[in-house]
């Protein structure tokens, strides 16, 4: 039993393999290098639920594997949600977290501490090759720090500390703590057992 996840992304890649397999330990999880190559489509949607359907449907017809899919991103109340969907190419292209991180950092200068909230969401999509599709959400509320602490975690995690979690940033937590309290985390406890049922 196979199922691919529609990423190239390393660390998001381990990451979610690592949460399937709590609950899908008899399912092969395959990234896209696993497979053979296809054009992947241009995230373009609005949405989060949006672009991670397009990666999962893309998947699924290349490669007829079930696909699950991920778009998250960081929304900033002081930035009116954003970058939100653009939050891996919020200072432009080519994408780089550290360049990201920067203009963060950079746009909230002068935002007091109070008023530094933000919360990372994800939707997870699910597509089947008989076109059964299933989408589930997640969140994790937090705030922006003043400067970028720790060295786990990718994108924003160093610079976001976890109403969950207060006193760390998310790049400074154990892949199993992060895991428990991630807007990821929580969408895919919430897709592994739709998608064990869906597979037996």
């Amino acid at each position: 039993m196979r199922i691919l996840v529609a990423s190239r992304n390393a660390k998001k890649l381990e990451e979610m393999q690592r949460i399937l397999r709590e609950h899908l330990t008899e399912v092969e999880v395959l990234g896209l290098d696993d497979v053979a190559p296809y054009d992947e489509p241009v995230e373009d949607q609005p949405t989060f639920e949006g672009n991670a359907l397009l990666k999962a449907r893309a998947g699924v017809a290349s490669s007829g594997l079930p696909t699950l899919a991920d778009d998250s991103g960081l929304c900033v109340d002081a930035l009116n949600g954003m970058p939100g969907v653009l939050s891996a190419r919020w200072s432009g292209p080519p994408k780089s977290d550290d360049r990201n991180n920067e203009l963060l950092l950079a746009q909230l200068s002068d935002v007091p501490d109070e008023r530094r909230t933000a919360h990372f969401a994800c939707a997870v999509a699910l597509v089947l090759p008989d076109g059964t599709v299933r989408v589930v959400h997640g969140r994790m509320d937090g705030r922006i720090v003043r400067e970028v602490r720790g060295g786990g975690g990718f994108g924003y995690d160093v610079l976001f500390e976890a109403d969950d979690m207060p006193g760390v940033t998310t790049a400074e937590l154990t892949p199993d703590d992060k895991d428990a309290i991630s807007h990821r985390g929580k969408a895919l406890r919430q897709i592994a057992p739709v998608v064990a049922d869906l597979l037996r």
